[in-house]
């Protein structure tokens, strides 16, 4: 496959609601959703069941229409299109192959349903299954393929259209640890060599981070927050994304001042400065130290900001995670390079301190 112009997928105010014919509230699926994926990248949608997530991806494929709003692909208005209208290809959770047909023939189905030629079919169905790592496989029925193959060949089979917008709902989602693994590693090479966009649903965090360009947080039908891996991970806008993508803990403090670039806040007896902050820090309003794991470190007890006694060390080899009661309730702290650093055996009394910049206060709802 050579390289296509890529195209961007916007949805201008799309809204979907589903209309209940029983008397009870309708439900509001997705809620006025702006989205902007740029020509070439892969954008995820991460959030937990019910989310809307999986019906955007569907509205984007038409196999939803929007309540309101708008959908294009490119410059072209795709909102009320049929899906064989647009210039998409859709990976499903269950791969959906055909039992009764081989490997080769699956991939070739979209291109036979294209009426190309037969001596061109064959060719480019060898060179997709090379590019999937199943060239050896083109004659095996589906059903003698693992799951991590099963997949290889849906993938396959969608990108042989040659798609504008390739969209992933779930592919990993039944497969075992190891082969998502290695099949999201796969699927980014194969999405960034195409230059393909693409646009990938998951609930799974780690999933998200590692595969995108840009992650989209929902919840409840509303985006949350959009922005690189690393933005949302670091720098998340409120207490439900800091919680769904990563390890956290939240400590309560008083908000007592700004000076400059910084809040002054109280946590317990103590003044802490943080100068990474989301919007709405208010004095007086309620809010929370927010911390990953590898922002916390432990003191000799009675040296840090909260105080605790260490209830379990779980060796990681390149890591130790230390858990830590407090009056806070338990705290994670990971402690890297661990035969570098002291580690505080399980029972013993110790203090837990804030790495300088890598903490953030968030409003406390």
């Amino acid at each position: 496959m050579s390289k296509k112009n890529s195209v961007s997928v916007t949805l201008e105010g799309v809204t979907k609601i589903y209309k209940n014919t029983k008397g009870r509230p309708d439900v509001v699926a997705v809620h006025e959703s702006n989205i902007v994926v740029q020509p070439g990248d892969l954008v995820t949608l991460l959030g937990p069941s019910g989310c809307g997530k999986t019906t955007t991806l569907r509205m984007i494929a038409g196999f939803e229409l929007p309540s309101s709003g708008k959908i294009l692909i490119g410059q072209e208005d795709v909102t009320m299109l049929p899906p064989n209208a647009r210039d998409t290809a859709t990976v499903f959770q269950s791969y959906g192959l055909f039992p009764h047909l081989s490997v080769g023939e699956n991939v070739a189905y979209g291109l036979k349903l294209r009426k190309v030629p037969q001596g061109d079919i064959e060719k480019k169905v060898k060179e997709f299954l090379a590019m999937v790592g199943l060239a050896d496989l083109y004659d095996r029925a589906p059903g003698r393929l693992s799951g991590g193959q099963q997949q290889r060949v849906a993938l396959a089979r969608s990108l042989i259209v040659e798609p504008s917008v390739l969209l992933l709902d779930e592919p990993l989602s039944n497969l075992d640890a190891l082969l998502r693994e290695q099949m999201r590693v796969e699927i980014r090479r194969i999405q960034k060599s195409f230059g393909i966009t693409a646009v990938y649903v998951t609930h799974d965090r780690v999933e998200a981070m590692s595969l995108s360009d840009q992650v989209i947080v929902m919840k409840d039908g509303a985006i949350k927050q959009m922005g690189g891996p690393q933005e949302i991970y670091e720098d998340p806008a409120n207490k439900f994304v800091a919680g769904f993508v990563g390890k956290v803990a939240f400590f309560p403090v008083d908000v007592l001042g700004r000076d400059g670039g910084s809040w002054t806040c109280r946590l317990g007896q103590k003044n802490l400065a943080v100068d990474r902050f989301a919007e709405g820090i208010e004095t007086g309003k309620p809010a929370v130290i927010m911390a990953r794991p590898e922002s916390l470190r432990l003191e000799e007890p009675g040296q840090g900001s909260v105080d605790g006694t260490v209830r379990m060390n779980v060796y990681l080899g390149h890591s130790i995670e230390t858990f830590v009661e407090t009056s806070y309730g338990e705290v994670l702290i990971q402690v890297d390079d661990p035969k570098a650093k002291k580690i505080f055996s399980e029972g013993s009394p110790v203090s837990i301190d804030f790495a300088p910049g890598r903490v953030r206060l968030l409003p406390d709802a």
